[in-house]
């Protein structure tokens, strides 16, 4: 069979590529690049959203802005399981729709007409409600795009599939700030929730009219409810896998003060007129681009490794903003960061998959992504104490970057003491 994929023509390939997915993969996968869109697209403005227009302080902004994402990751071990027994369409048009209300609803909390809602409810409260929506739509669609991906692709493209699936996925990714860029510059911050809003709305007209759901294979498909609470169980039983875990939790600590911080920095020390979610765009640019390159570099560098150079480029990238701080030193900063994203994130989940024993590989990978989740929450309150406290109390606005990259370089020494000490006994060689 590999000989045969070998000898084929690029006139044959690109044959089966055209005729190997049926609709509901494209449909699907056109549906992600635009759910990434509006997601992207509402972070890059939030934290100076909630600060700037809706009046919270940095503290405040930062913590909500935290939980957003974290919700986002926390929801999705759960999400194949729900998505599953709802099927990929009644999945999606539902994620759809709860997201459309989300941005929506969020965007319009400072509207005149939204007064009598806003007077009933506490702020802090209302936002904070309105801001866990938009995960359990994000936690629905992305296990149906994926297992949509899986069951709408014909075998000897399904690789390519998956191909396509990141490509979008990075598309949608680097185009949401741009947008929300062009916007602030030529309308206002809520106008980027509506543009959200209608985004996400498409997409659900898009999957009602035109998505069938695919056939099921062969394979033993999604967790359960149940299983997943079993699936749990078992990862808390392999201390040294969450041990990992929790000190990778430091990498996303740093790597979400982009999203975070920076926003309110610029916006605060550098440049109020800074075009922040423009800048944003800086780190899925570099991943389109540098991907393929990076993991060429790389890919004599043992796994565990690779997560270590990744933690310790991303953590170093922010002494850049320390030196000079300045636009064009934040989109310098993005740059590198995004390099060390690249150099460990591959390589992260191939470590995993490694780590795990051979029967429970689903399980360990649909807890992988809880570092991005805790990283985040704890990345909120963590923003704002520094931006508070250093910036507004002490006046010492770059002693906020000193930190992050404190935790940048203590994760990057804990990585190094768990592999000296924890990691040999595992899985050798990688």
């Amino acid at each position: 069979m590999h000989t045969q994929e070998a000898n084929l023509t690029f006139s044959q390939r690109l044959q089966e590529i055209r005729t190997g997915f049926e609709r509901p993969f494209w449909i699907a996968n056109i549906s992600e690049l635009f759910e990434r869109l509006s997601y992207y697209a509402v972070f890059a403005v939030l934290a100076r959203y909630l600060h700037e227009q809706l009046h919270f302080n940095v503290e405040q902004a930062s913590s909500l802005t935290g939980m957003f994402g974290g919700w986002v990751w926390f929801l999705a071990v759960i999400g194949g399981a729900v998505a599953d027994r709802l099927g990929f369409r009644r999945a999606l048009s539902i994620a759809y729709l709860i997201l459309a209300i989300a941005y929506f609803t969020l965007g319009s909390i400072g509207s005149q007409w939204f007064a009598t809602v806003r007077n009933a409810v506490p702020l802090t409260t209302l936002v904070a409600l309105v801001l866990v929506l938009p995960a359990f739509g994000v936690a629905l669609v992305k296990p149906s795009v994926v297992g949509t991906t899986a069951r709408a692709s014909s075998e000897n493209v399904r690789s390519v599939g998956y191909s396509i699936y990141y490509t979008l996925v990075n598309v949608g990714s680097t185009a949401g700030p741009l947008l929300a860029g062009w916007q602030e510059e030529h309308g206002s911050s809520q106008a980027v929730f509506r543009i959200a809003a209608l985004s996400v709305l498409l997409m659900l007209f898009l999957v009602l009219f035109l998505f069938r759901e695919p056939r099921k294979t062969g394979g033993s498909g999604t967790a359960s409810l149940t299983r997943v609470g079993k699936n749990f169980l078992t990862v808390l039983s392999n201390p040294r896998f969450i041990l990992f875990l929790l000190i990778f939790t430091g990498y996303w600590v740093v790597f979400w003060q982009e999203f975070i911080a920076l926003p309110l920095y610029i916006s605060e020390y550098i440049d109020p007129h800074a075009n922040t979610a423009r800048i944003l765009a800086t780190d899925p640019t570099v991943v389109i681009l540098f991907t393929m390159v990076v993991g060429f570099m790389t890919k004599r560098i043992a796994a565990f490794h690779a997560i270590v150079l990744g933690t310790l480029i991303s953590s170093l990238a922010w002494i850049l903003l320390i030196v000079h701080p300045s636009v064009w030193m934040a989109v310098a900063t993005l740059a590198v960061v995004a390099l060390g994203e690249i150099t460990q994130q591959p390589r992260y989940y191939d470590y995993i998959s490694r780590l795990a024993p051979a029967d429970q590989q689903g399980t360990y990978m649909g807890f992988a992504f809880l570092p991005l989740g805790i990283g985040s929450f704890v990345a909120g309150p963590f923003s704002g104490w520094l931006m508070h406290h250093f910036g507004e109390e002490l006046h010492e606005p770059k002693m906020i970057w000193w930190a992050v990259v404190g935790v940048g370089l203590a994760t990057t020494l804990l990585l190094w003491v768990y592999d000296l000490f924890l990691r040999r006994d595992e899985s050798g060689g990688v």
